[in-house]
């Protein structure tokens, strides 16, 4: 199994400091509903430039999004698992690999570190709107939406799996699937919002 922390314990309780220096350290940190409420912002923003700026029809605009959506859960796996889980084989690496994400196998009921910090997330969502209108021209803005709603989806995902009880429905499949990420697989379950890409890659946990 591979280890991607440094604690003995993954449920440990506490939280670490990554930064010696305490404004960095506090930067290092955000509530959950910092970022989800920037990208719902920055969507309806980007929404409303789409309808009223381009020439491109409700109807395929919101298959625009759906697609959007679609897009962001394959990033996020992607992400998840050939990026935050990296093989640390360096130093630089090492540092990388548990900044990002080792801290949160480590303390994985931290709730200030469920999310990127929101300096960052402004950062990923300037890249992401510019590759998009890069690649797709005015499609960009009814895409950016959807692929930002998929973010924020992603993150209330990961903090509810965190925070609260697996409820009794259909989405209790994303609490088991990230109780097997966490404690007992780390390779397997990168999905957090969907589990669709892991059953289509071969990661699906084992029943």
């Amino acid at each position: 199994m591979k280890k991607i922390g440094r604690l003995d314990r993954p449920d440990n309780n506490g939280s670490a400091q990554l930064f010696k220096n305490p404004l960095l350290e506090k930067l290092s940190r955000t509530h959950i509903s910092v970022p989800i409420s920037m990208f719902l912002v920055i969507s309806i923003i980007s929404f409303y430039y789409a309808v009223k700026l381009t020439d491109i029809g409700l109807g395929l605009g919101i298959l625009i999004m759906l697609g959007g959506l679609l897009a962001f859960t394959l990033v996020e796996y992607v992400l998840h698992r050939f990026f935050f889980h990296m093989e640390p084989d360096s130093g630089v690496k090492d540092k990388i690999q548990y900044s990002i994400h080792g801290v949160h196998h480590d303390y994985p009921k931290d709730k200030d570190r469920l999310a990127m910090p929101p300096f960052v997330s402004a950062l990923y969502t300037a890249i992401f709107y510019f590759v998009f209108t890069f690649l797709m021209g005015d499609l960009a803005l009814y895409f950016l939406p959807g692929f930002l709603l998929g973010y924020a989806a992603y993150l209330f995902v990961h903090f509810a799996v965190h925070a609260f009880q697996p409820p009794k429905n259909f989405l209790k499949v994303l609490w088991v699937n990230h109780a097997v990420h966490h404690y007992k697989d780390p390779d397997a379950a990168f999905g957090v919002s969907s589990p669709l890409w892991d059953y289509i890659f071969g990661t699906a946990p084992k029943k």
